[in-house]
């Protein structure tokens, strides 16, 4: 007896047979799919499903099986994946229909209380804290092996319905990237999966900062010019409530009595006649 190889089945060929399987299963059961859309390149294109692959790699249990998947992913065979807390249900297209769960453990008490000091402290800036956004640094450090918040191997179980023998089929495999690619999409579902609440974080980190409460030192306080340095604005002079300076204001803006050659002979008769003043004697 020898062994012969499965016929080549094109990738617009298994395209189709997933389309196919999708439509008879929605005309079926009347339910609507939620399909992985894979393609060239990457598996995942931004920041979290990059993590989540990246993740799952570096494990040496993982990191020979995983590949098996990709092609699956890229071909659009995961034709329904959802996620929920604690487990990922999905169905993808094989030489048949196959369904597939993925359980992954909570994240222990301990562990979560731990990540959320150290993240507290990873907090870059005070307008992302209260906009209620991840910094950088918040995010590096849930993605940190080990100590981050994605699973290890050892939290993680699954279950296929195809008869492969394998401890991780393709079609497992091809589920744990397809949780990559709608991390891309929903990145707030890695808190579901592991059954914990992104906002604790954020109200962590709000707990931590102090509040001021006496003002601050003389040494501390930035001057005018420090400040339209760092803000990079021209600062305007400060009103003074003064009664000096709004009479000098008001003075100002009354125009002044042109004196004419009349008007000052009049005052000095005036002035003359009333004794305050003495006329000039002319020499003979």
């Amino acid at each position: 007896m020898y062994f012969q190889w499965k016929p080549y089945v094109s990738v617009t060929e298994r395209r189709r047979k997933a389309e196919r399987a999708a439509a008879r299963y929605q005309k079926k059961t009347g339910k609507v799919l939620s399909p992985v859309t894979g393609g060239r390149g990457a598996i995942a294109k931004t920041f979290w499903g990059k993590a989540w692959c990246e993740n799952l790699e570096r494990y040496s249990d993982y990191s020979n099986r995983l590949p098996r998947g990709r092609t699956y992913v890229r071909n659009g065979s995961v034709i329904d994946l959802r996620m929920a807390a604690g487990v990922v249900s999905a169905q993808v297209m094989g030489s048949a229909l196959y369904q597939v769960k993925v359980e992954i453990a909570a994240v222990p008490r301990e562990h979560w209380h731990t990540l959320g000091g150290d993240c507290a402290g990873s907090i870059d800036s005070l307008v992302e804290l209260l906009q209620g956004r991840l910094s950088k640094g918040v995010m590096e450090r849930i993605c940190r092996p080990q100590t981050g918040l994605f699973p290890s191997p050892k939290e993680i179980k699954f279950s296929c319905s195809c008869p492969d023998w394998a401890a991780m089929c393709k079609h497992v495999a091809a589920v744990l990237y397809g949780i990559g690619t709608r991390l891309d999409e929903q990145p707030q579902l890695l808190f579901t999966l592991r059954k914990v609440d992104s906002k604790d974080l954020v109200a962590r980190a709000g707990a931590g900062l102090p509040l001021a409460k006496k003002m601050p030192a003389a040494g501390k306080i930035l001057e005018r010019s420090e400040l339209a340095e760092v803000f990079g604005i021209e600062m305007a002079d400060a009103v003074v409530p003064d009664r000096r300076v709004k009479a000098a204001a008001a003075k100002k803006k009354t125009p002044a009595k042109k004196k004419t050659l009349a008007h000052v002979k009049t005052v000095v008769k005036r002035k003359v006649a009333a004794g305050a003043l003495k006329p000039k004697s002319r020499r003979a």
